[in-house]
């Protein structure tokens, strides 16, 4: 084998041809599991439920793979109107099997001069090459023992090894790493931290249909798209000339074929005719994450007063990042709240909802997708931890909503949706508060047990208000169709305030006295009860008129 990483068998050099090749695992339709080649993934992408992944991260980050050659390919959609035609026409991907010949030597994964999204003869000073644990983001770092290849992965096949390129791109940790040869970022044979992988600093969104066809159109944003900044020259990896070692100085992608597409790292594999078993890995081109909501449509945004003030700019936009205890119908405003409706007068919004649901919202707002359209906003992101050197967590989530919570122009119904996430949230504050005087009647420490009643609280409403949610599309009246949220969760809630008070004991029920801001009173299992229920029929506006429960202060 040379030092590049190629071997010649038979006078033929090696070879795994990307848009010939199965490697892109999906979901069929009837359930099964298959892998398909890049022109296989598209002439077939109406049978496919969707792509998967060995880690839901590389689901999102071959997905955007696939999203860069649809745009590059199709030349667009440059407005609306192209996007209905493509919309329209089942064979709308038909032109990705010329393209696909067009650039196919620059996705060979194994090329000698141009392998798929790596450097041709990428070395280090003293000619090192890496475990494959470098780039498989299932082995935990310092962790052997809880994975599934301990205590390393020795070797991979090509198509596994492909899909983990794509990743490191997307997702690789932080840390200090191995100086490349030639990069001048180096310095004593090291290179320090530079961030982690693009996608690995969103919270990363996109809309899913009901065929991986569909998801692929959802997530087609329009050149001509209002706040989002598309250049003419914006092109993908494997239409820019290949990098060198270090980075290629440019501080900004000229759109979404060059973000979802981003060499934020330089990697090279090493492998012989039974598979690639070492890697070469160092920094690439750094992208900072500040104000690049008109770049990157896939996640949310907040606001960062912290940085406008650090930056001494105006105005600063971070992604918003998933938090993995935190499901995702939870954070349902930030999905759905349009950017103008975000903000408020001449003040700047706080926090911005993804670019594709905006792009979304405006297909059902000028009738191209009808309002009952269904599709599941997917959230996937990793947590890193240890100064972002290791992934600690993998966030994966997805909730199916109705286009009309995106419409510009009728709010109603996503007014109600999230007005019901706040009655959900407010009962289980009840119950919380329950769980704490119980505690505090006994004697016992109140904070863990009020956190593990808010624990099962949401965890008891996540599947009711998934249903209610993807109901509220073919309700009549979405008042009415809350109201009916508002009782479910009461009799949800009341039942967990009943298992409690069962679990209470005897020195809750025989009560104690407590120390409150206007006095010493006397607290009991009894009392905590008739406070409970006061105050969960106060959060959910006392769904059922005729209830009889006391009304008696908090």
């Amino acid at each position: 084998m040379t030092d590049s990483g190629e071997r010649s068998t038979g006078g033929d050099t090696l070879s795994f041809d990307l848009t010939s090749r199965p490697w892109i695992p999906v979901l069929w339709r009837d359930g099964t599991q298959g892998e398909l080649s890049l022109r296989d993934v598209f002439a077939r992408a109406g049978e496919v439920r969707r792509v998967v992944g060995d880690l839901p991260t590389q689901e999102f980050a071959l997905t955007r793979l696939l999203l860069a050659l649809a745009h590059d390919a199709l030349e667009g959609p440059s407005d609306t109107e192209h996007w209905a035609r493509l919309w329209a026409d089942q064979d709308c991907f038909g032109p990705l099997a010329g393209y696909l010949d067009e650039h196919r030597e620059r996705f060979d994964l194994l090329h000698p001069h141009t392998p798929f999204f790596q450097v041709a003869s990428l070395r280090t000073a003293r000619d090192e090459v890496f475990s494959l644990n470098r780039i498989v983001a299932d082995v935990p770092n310092g962790e052997p023992f809880f994975s599934s290849r301990m205590p390393a992965v020795g070797s991979l096949g090509f198509a596994e090894a492909a899909r983990w390129v794509v990743h490191a791109h997307a997702y690789d940790t932080s840390g200090i790493k191995t100086g490349i040869d030639g990069d001048e970022r180096v310095k004593g044979g090291r290179v320090y931290p530079l961030g982690v992988g693009w996608a690995g600093t969103l919270g990363g969104v996109f809309a899913e249909g009901e065929t991986l066809r569909q998801t692929l159109l959802l997530n087609l944003v329009a050149a001509d798209t209002s706040g989002a900044r598309f250049c003419d020259d914006d092109r993908p990896a494997w239409r820019h000339e290949p990098c060198g070692p270090g980075p290629a100085g440019r501080q900004r992608p000229s759109g979404v074929r060059d973000l979802y597409t981003w060499q934020s790292r330089r990697l090279r594999l090493h492998f012989d005719a039974d598979g690639v078993h070492g890697v070469v890995l160092g920094y690439g081109d750094p992208l900072a994450p500040h104000n690049m909501h008109t770049d990157e449509p896939m996640t949310a945004w907040r606001r960062s007063r912290a940085q406008e003030k650090k930056r001494g700019e105006p105005l600063v936009y971070l992604p918003r990042e998933h938090d993995p205890a935190r499901s995702a119908w939870r954070g349902l405003e930030a999905l759905v709240v349009g950017r103008a409706e975000a903000g408020q007068g001449a003040e700047a919004a706080k926090a911005l909802r993804p670019g594709i649901l905006e792009w979304i919202a405006r297909l059902v707002t000028e009738g191209e997708l009808p309002r009952g359209f269904l599709i599941r906003a997917r959230v996937i992101g990793a947590v890193y931890g240890t100064q972002q050197s290791v992934i600690d967590d993998v966030v994966d989530d997805r909730l199916a909503m109705g286009v009309v919570l995106l419409h510009q122009h009728d709010r109603a119904y996503a007014r109600q949706a999230i007005d019901a996430v706040s009655d959900a949230e407010s009962a289980v504050t009840a119950l919380g508060d329950l769980a704490t005087d119980l505690a505090r009647a006994a004697g016992s420490e109140t904070e863990g047990r009020r956190s593990a009643a808010r624990d099962l609280g949401f965890a008891t409403l996540d599947g009711p208000y998934r249903t209610w949610l993807r109901d509220l599309t073919a309700a009549e009246d979405p008042g009415a169709h809350r109201t009916h949220w508002q009782q479910d969760a009461y009799r949800h809630v009341r039942r967990l305030g009943d298992r409690l008070m069962s679990e209470a004991g005897d020195a809750a029920w025989e009560g104690r006295v407590v120390a409150t801001k206007k006095g010493s009173e006397w607290l009991n299992s009894a009392l905590a009860d008739t406070r409970f229920r006061f105050r969960l029929g106060k959060a959910l506006s006392d769904p059922f008129p005729s209830d009889s429960s006391p009304k008696v202060p908090a």
